[in-house]
């Protein structure tokens, strides 16, 4: 279960390209905290922090170490506000989910919500800081 569920959570958050249109996001190297809640989990799924480059032409943050395939099946964009949805097949089985992430200049704070292959729910919340420059 253990395996399963770590490999998911990778895709979980990924990125794809979206249309910007001028998100008040500063663009660089960003510092993404996840934290996953599942309903009847014997036990707390520790945080996982990545680093990532962020652009306005790909605003939605990606965990690098994914086993998993995911496709982003619409994106859209407004205000400061980037929503997403997504499908994702991996070793662990299939899922689905949408996503939601709103920027502040040099942070974000977001959300995703999937739905797993025999009825599974989980809840990721995101943070992320600007840290720098892409690298």
């Amino acid at each position: 279960m253990k395996k399963i569920l770590f490999g998911l959570l990778g895709g979980l958050v990924f990125a794809g390209p979206v249309l910007a249109g001028g998100v008040d996001m500063r663009e660089g190297l960003w510092e993404i905290t996840t934290t996953t809640e599942m309903a009847g989990m014997p036990f707390q799924i520790p945080p996982m922090t990545f680093t990532q480059c962020i652009t306005q032409q790909d605003l939605v943050p990606q965990e690098q170490k994914s086993d998993n395939e995911c496709t982003m099946s619409h994106s859209q964009i407004s205000g400061n506000q980037v929503s997403w949805t997504f499908v994702c097949k991996g070793e662990g089985g299939s899922s689905r989910g949408e996503g939601t992430i709103t920027y502040h200049g040099d942070r974000f704070d977001g959300k995703s919500n999937i739905a797993m292959e025999g009825g599974m729910q989980m809840v990721n919340k995101m943070q992320g800081k600007h840290i720098g420059p892409c690298q």
